[in-house]
Order: C-alpha cells, then sequence, then structure tokens
C-alpha cells in the first residue's frame, strides 16, 4: 500500500514519504493527505488522546481577550520539533512523542486592541537554508506572521530570532497607508516559502470603507528578510492592461486581498494565490467591470512576482464570495494522461479544476446569467462562471416553503422572513429590501479548504449550509441604523453610497431558517464528476438544552486530513470532537473528546513507530464558541497503557440515537431555550 501510494504522489511529496508533515497544509501544493497507515478503519476507534498540552493563554489573558480570539492553529512537524503559533502569536515548539514543551516564543503583540478578524494564527512556515553549515544558527529557521503586521524568524532549535533577518529577527511591515484603526491590517494564515524567498499576505477588515488598505502580497529574502518583490492583485498603472476591468475604481479600491493560506510548486516556481474581493465587499459601483484580479487564482512566478496566469472564479464581487481556501496542487489520472491541476473550493460550494500550468479549467465552465436589477448607480457581471462538471457540494437557492423550524410558529417566522426578502438565487445582487445569500459569506468550503487523496483520486471537503440576508441602506442613515440594531454586524462602506446590514437568517429561537443539515462532510469523484459520499458532520450536543446531540450538522471552520490507510480526519465542528471517517464509505467510525471545540485542521505523523492525530482545541469567536488554549494528540495504546473508554469510542452519546423530528419537538415545547443562543457566524472568519 505505502509502494503504490508514494507512486501516486510523485516528487513533489517526497517530504510526505516518513509520514510526517512538514508544511501547513501536509505538503507544499496542501492536499493534507499523509502516507501514515497504523491508524486504519479497523483499528481507529482503539485511539486514545496520547498527550495534551495548555498553551496557558486561558490563564493569561481576560475573558474579553478570549472571546476575541480563535485558535485554528495547524502544527507543522520539523525535524523533531513540532511548531504551531497561538492566537496571539506565541510560537511554541513541541516534543512531537510527548508534547513536552521545548521552547516558546512570545511575539508580544498589544491584546487591548480590536483586531478586525480576531486574534488568529492559523500556521508558521519552515525553512531550511541549504547555503547553510547545518549546525550554524538559524540554519533551519520558522517563519511566523503576526496580528499587528510583522514577520518573524526564528531559529527552529531554540527559539531565538534570527538577528540577520530584518531587524533583530522581524521584518515590520507597512500597510501603505494609515489605518482606520490599529487592527485594521493583520496577518491571519502562513506565509509561505519558495527557494531562498519566504511570501506572506494579510487580513483586512471588511467594509470599513472603499478606499481601504491594498491586498499587496509581499516576498522577502528569507536570509536577509530583504524585500524581494511585491504583487498587488488590484492594478496600480494606468499601463496595466487589467485596468480596462476596473473603469476609474483601480485608483482608490483596496484589497483583493491573500488572507487565506497559499501554496507553491518548487518544480516551476510558481506561488499560487488565492485572492479576495475588492472594497467594500457590498456595492461594486465605483469600480464596474470584472475587477481582475480579484476573487481569483493567480499563479505568480517566484522569481520577480509576476503573473504567470489567473482564472477569476467571481466578476465583480458583491456577495464576499472571496477565494478562501488554499489553492491544492494535486496530478489527476485522466483518459488521455496524468495532468498537474490546481483544485480550488469556494465559498459558493464549488470545485473549480484549473490546469496548473495556464490556469484554463481542466473541465467544462459554463458563463450563466445571473440576476440583475442592482440598487442605483451598481452594474453587476451578467453572468458568472459555474462549474459544469462537479456538482455543487451546497444547495444555493432558498424558497418559503423551505423554512425550517422547532414550531409551527417558529416556522412560520421563517417563512415570511425568506418571503420578505429579494431570494432570486445565487448572485442575486444585494438590495434595500434586504437579499438572500445562500450559502452565506462563511461558505460553503472556508479557509479549511479542501484534502485530497492522490491514490483514489478523491476530494474531501466540509461544508457549511447557512443563509445571510444583506440588506443596503443609504450611506446617510448609517448611525440611524446602528441605533436600530444594537449588536449587529452594521457597516458604513465610508466612500460608498450605501451601508450595509448583514445577518444570519435565523428564527426567533436562532435555529438555522434553512433546513437541516446544516454541516457536511463530502468525497468527490472528481475524474467522474460525482459525490461518492455526504455524511453529516457534527452534532447539536454543545449548544442544545441538555446536551442533546441532534445529528443535524453544524456549521465548521477548519478542514479534513485523509491518510493512505483510508480514513478522514476532522473536528471543525460546533460540539467538542475530533472525528474519523471510513474514506471509501462515509461512515463515522470514532469520535475523540475535546477540551474545547476544534475550530481548526488536524495534522498526523509518525514519530518512533507510533502515529499521532493532533488538534487544537480553542474554541471560536465567531461562532460564540467557548475559549480553550488546549493541543491534543491522539494515537493508539502503546504497550501496557489503557485503551479507550467507553465515551471515546462511541458514536451514540445521550440524545443521539432519537429522533430528529421527535426531539425538535420537545425542544420546542421548552421554548428550545434560544438553543443556539444568538450565536453570531463569522461573515467572512478570515
Amino acid at each position: 500500500m505505502k509502494f503504490i501510494t508514494l507512486l501516486a504522489i510523485g516528487a513533489t511529496s517526497t517530504a510526505l514519504a516518513a509520514a510526517g508533515w512538514p508544511f501547513y497544509g501536509g505538503d507544499e501544493g496542501g492536499q493534507r493527505f499523509s502516507v501514515a497507515t497504523a491508524i486504519t478503519p479497523a483499528n481507529v476507534s482503539e485511539l486514545v488522546p496520547a498527550w495534551s498540552v495548555r498553551t496557558g493563554d486561558l490563564v493569561r489573558r481576560s475573558a474579553d481577550t478570549m472571546r476575541r480570539s480563535n485558535f485554528e492553529a495547524t502544527a507543522v512537524l520539523a525535524g523533531d520539533r513540532l511548531l504551531l503559533c497561538t492566537p496571539f502569536n506565541e510560537l511554541i515548539a513541541l516534543d512531537p512523542g510527548t508534547g513536552a514543551i521545548k521552547w516558546r516564543y512570545d511575539a508580544k503583540i498589544a491584546v487591548d486592541g480590536h483586531p478586525a478578524n480576531g486574534f488568529t494564527c492559523r500556521g508558521i512556515a519552515a525553512w531550511s537554508d541549504d547555503q547553510a553549515v547545518k549546525s550554524a544558527a538559524c540554519s533551519r529557521r520558522v517563519f511566523m506572521g503576526t496580528n499587528d503586521g510583522r514577520l518573524i524568524a526564528l531559529n527552529v532549535v531554540d527559539g531565538q530570532p534570527c538577528r540577520d533577518f530584518g531587524h533583530d529577527g522581524e521584518v515590520k511591515i507597512d500597510p501603505g497607508m494609515a489605518l482606520a484603526w490599529p487592527g485594521e491590517f493583520q496577518i491571519t494564515s502562513p506565509p509561505v516559502t519558495l527557494a531562498d524567498l519566504v511570501i506572506v499576505g494579510s487580513s483586512i477588515g471588511d467594509n470599513e470603507r472603499v478606499a481601504a488598505p491594498r491586498g499587496t502580497v509581499r516576498a522577502f529574502d528569507a536570509r536577509s528578510g530583504a524585500p524581494r518583490w511585491s504583487f498587488d492583485p488590484i492594478p496600480r498603472s494606468a499601463a496595466d492592461p487589467s485596468i480596462a476591468t476596473w473603469g476609474d475604481g483601480w485608483k482608490s479600491a483596496g484589497q483583493a486581498n491573500v488572507w487565506a493560506p497559499m501554496s507553491v510548486d518548487s518544480g516551476r516556481q510558481l506561488v499560487f494565490l488565492p485572492t479576495s474581493s475588492p472594497s467594500p465587499d457590498f456595492f461594486g459601483g465605483l469600480r464596474p467591470g470584472d475587477n481582475a484580479h480579484s476573487n481569483s487564482v493567480v499563479a505568480l512566478h517566484a522569481s520577480d512576482g509576476s503573473v504567470a496566469w489567473a482564472y477569476q472564479l467571481v466578476h465583480h464581487d458583491l456577495w464576499d464570495y472571496d477565494v478562501p481556501a488554499q489553492p491544492t496542487l494535486a496530478t489527476l489520472r485522466l483518459p488521455n494522461g496524468p495532468r498537474d491541476v490546481v483544485i480550488q473550493g469556494t465559498k459558493q460550494g464549488f470545485l473549480f479544476v484549473l490546469d496548473r500550468a495556464t490556469g484554463e479549467p481542466v473541465f467544462s465552465v459554463i458563463e450563466r446569467p445571473v440576476p440583475q436589477n442592482a440598487v442605483a448607480g451598481e452594474h453587476p457581471s451578467p453572468t458568472q462562471p459555474f462549474p459544469a462538471h462537479v456538482p455543487a457540494l451546497v444547495p444555493q437557492t432558498l424558497q418559503p416553503d423551505d423554512a425550517f423550524g422547532v414550531t409551527p410558529w417558529d416556522r412560520r417566522a421563517c417563512h415570511d422572513a425568506i418571503a420578505g426578502a429579494r431570494r432570486d438565487g445565487l448572485y442575486a445582487p444585494p438590495s434595500e429590501q434586504g437579499t438572500i445569500l445562500f450559502p452565506f459569506t462563511g461558505g460553503g468550503i472556508n479557509w479549511g479548504g479542501i484534502a485530497f487523496d492522490p491514490v483514489h483520486q478523491i476530494v474531501f471537503a466540509n461544508t457549511s449550509r447557512v443563509a445571510h440576508i444583506v440588506t443596503l441602506f443609504p450611506a446617510a442613515q448609517f448611525e440611524e441604523m446602528r441605533r436600530r440594531f444594537p449588536g449587529k454586524e452594521v457597516s458604513p462602506q465610508t466612500g460608498a453610497p450605501y451601508g450595509m446590514k448583514r445577518v444570519v437568517l435565523s428564527s426567533p429561537l436562532d435555529l438555522p431558517c434553512n433546513p437541516p443539515p446544516w454541516g457536511t462532510l463530502a468525497a468527490i469523484d472528481l475524474t467522474a464528476g460525482l459525490i461518492r459520499w455526504e455524511s453529516r458532520l457534527g452534532t447539536t450536543e454543545e449548544i442544545a438544552p441538555l446536551g442533546i446531540a441532534l445529528h443535524t450538522g453544524t456549521p465548521s471552520f477548519g478542514g479534513p486530513l485523509v491518510t493512505a490507510s483510508g480514513l478522514v480526519f476532522i473536528g471543525s465542528t460546533m460540539d467538542r470532537y475530533l472525528r474519523a471517517f471510513d474514506a471509501a464509505t462515509g461512515e463515522e467510525l470514532w469520535q475523540g473528546r475535546l477540551p474545547a471545540t476544534g475550530q481548526a485542521t488536524p495534522m498526523t505523523y509518525e514519530w518512533r513507530g507510533r502515529q499521532y492525530v493532533v488538534i487544537a482545541a480553542g474554541g471560536h469567536r465567531d461562532m460564540g464558541l467557548a475559549a480553550g488554549d488546549s493541543i491534543v494528540a491522539f494515537s493508539l495504546p502503546g504497550p501496557g497503557e489503557a485503551g479507550p473508554t467507553l465515551w471515546s469510542r462511541t458514536i451514540d452519546r445521550p440524545g443521539g440515537h432519537l429522533a430528529l423530528h421527535g426531539v425538535l419537538v420537545l425542544l420546542g415545547v421548552f421554548g428550545a431555550l434560544a438553543l443556539l443562543r444568538r450565536r453570531r457566524m463569522s461573515a467572512r472568519s478570515n
């Protein structure tokens, strides 16, 4: 099995041959695939906690500070160090076998501010200097971007700053303009390295203003920290031919930033960027045209940052439908031979498959007419690209008769809310009436991305299924709207003629108005263009009265990993479990209890003959989930160690076996106790 696997994944994943996890996404192309085979569908039920480490944030940080944090980190195995960052940019090195802390480094970010997307650090990048003596200090480096806009280089061995990098081990990134508030500009996703470069994107607050900070991607010398090149997805020169897709908007628009993880192809010396929407998200009348290279997969030449190719997934974005996930590099076995591709998941629930060398679609993409009739001054694109080979992974329309509710009263409220909004499907422009965005701007697929099994040629993707209502209002009414809707997202979009209100479409009992499932995990055969299976992902155990675990599925942030033995591991849900699914059938085989919810992507590796699966368990501010500060590793019991408890092995927890309809009626009788407790989903989660 291992021999076949290694042949299939090829030279680009040589670093995974020893069942390590040297990159944020497993390999440089983000496949989230491991050749490890010690844990199998036959023995996964025997997994037990191997070790658990707490970062100390719950003790050292105030409750208010923790409520503004998201522990979304995925660890990287660099030699004999397991490296990960906390939401507050402490970088910690652990012993892979015991979890013992070898060193920790605190970037000392200010925690009294309000970063636009919460205190977040999804990961780091490890790099080895092939020109340095192996024993030299900083011959192996780890790079981390920070919430206050710095890029830091540390020695992997002892965590000391690499003093030859920038100024005493760090580069302070200039956002290029005065910020509206200190947290408007941050770095939330890991840098990538390629040859002697370290490359970093940025996360920028949404909907504050038209003239927002630029979404520049920056490359630095990995040894010295000297700037090497930069790339702005929005054209900034009249000589750039892409200004034809912007009108005069290129002169003032900001963002189109790369907040999600990037990928690299070291053989082709290409960097792959998932770009976001221009500012502001929900009105584009000041930037007429398709707005290249926003909402695109962009391939850059690593040598100078020039564009090799770009493919736009959303024209003239009016919905905050950023490209939210790491582009996944894979090789497909097609009838006419193998083909290197880029697989890109989207918030809309699409999978685009592009040729890695040219950016051309590998499977048919059709430009379809989409709803028009926008607010005054807006000019939506008449068509949008729809993949025709692989079906959408989520429903994309919502009508009054679809309304869901615990009781007739609850359902009627949802029916009326849907009926009162504009609801003509995907890409209906935002309106003063209020427009339904389904899926909501958290996905579909979000930053957790997908996993790809190169042996069986299967993609695994978790999706969320919730709706937003976005309402535009005249800009002069901003203060009035903010007073009328306290606690809701009301944004000025300063410089545009309209402000914006965005809310989750939910019932008076705070259940989603669309019917379950609200979260799924699916297996997709790209070659055949088929969804092989789909399983509900997550229960209401943590959020329902009496801990009743309704198998509705829940929205999820984080992604899956897949192993050569045929397992898919995933956390991400609104309950406190890491799960394992049979990759062939979608059957849920195991649940491991976590100290907090795990809105992070797990990783796995073999260490001294034992396979571990590791996940960060820290809750999530944007989902209203209680904060935590744990890193948990699971493995099969070693010699003389106790086996799993019944709790960790069972699939049917209290209430989980009850019929969904009967339990929902019971919850309705109890008034559901505000079942989701006014949980506010992240509008963007970047």
